[in-house]
């Protein structure tokens, strides 16, 4: 091989990370202006609740457990923590929902008793159980992938429904439509 040669094969090579470079760079643009979704939806949603016992996450209500659901009426099942932000949000919209009768269970994610009963003394309790899921084992189980997350839970045991994020006054009528079609 001549030294023209060699010298061109290198040049050559010197091009490869320039080029690589470039690819990499076009490929994360694209990625970076393609839609992604705002919320992970759970596929849990039209299947039945999965089974689970929680202890109770302060000494003020029992805990909760799927048989909970069980009675032939539907329910609201509220993923929250007393350290959540929108949580406290919610609120207000969760006390609303139980003064016109709906009956909510919380499960409380990774959160202290004495957090969760502080929580509850400030801005009010709407539940009638609340579960301590200490690792989120439930909360997975549920497909749930934050908090605040509240799910329909129909008459039968199955989840119907999945609300991601905080409850807002707009929500209300929603949801006392998804607990009626849910029946």
């Amino acid at each position: 091989m001549s030294t023209a040669e060699t010298r061109s094969g290198l040049r050559l090579w010197l091009w490869v990370p320039l080029a690589l470079f470039a690819f990499f760079a076009g490929l994360a643009g694209y990625m970076l202006t393609q839609e992604k979704p705002e919320f992970v939806k759970s596929t849990m949603v039209g299947k039945p609740l999965p089974e689970f016992t929680l202890e109770p996450a302060f000494d003020g209500l029992p805990g909760a457990s799927s048989s909970d659901f069980e009675g032939g009426k539907p329910r609201l099942l509220n993923i929250w923590a007393s350290w959540c932000l929108p949580c406290i949000a919610e609120a207000p919209q969760l006390e609303a929902l139980k003064e016109q009768g709906v009956e909510i269970i919380g499960i409380a994610i990774r959160d202290r008793p004495e957090d969760v009963a502080r929580f509850l003394e400030r801005h009010g309790n709407p539940y009638t159980r609340i579960g301590a899921d200490a690792i989120s084992a439930v909360q997975l189980e549920l497909g749930s992938s934050g908090v605040p997350e509240t799910f329909v839970i129909g008459a039968d045991g199955t989840i119907r429904y999945q609300h991601i994020g905080d409850i807002r006054p707009e929500h209300i009528a929603l949801l006392k439509a998804e607990l009626e079609k849910a029946q």
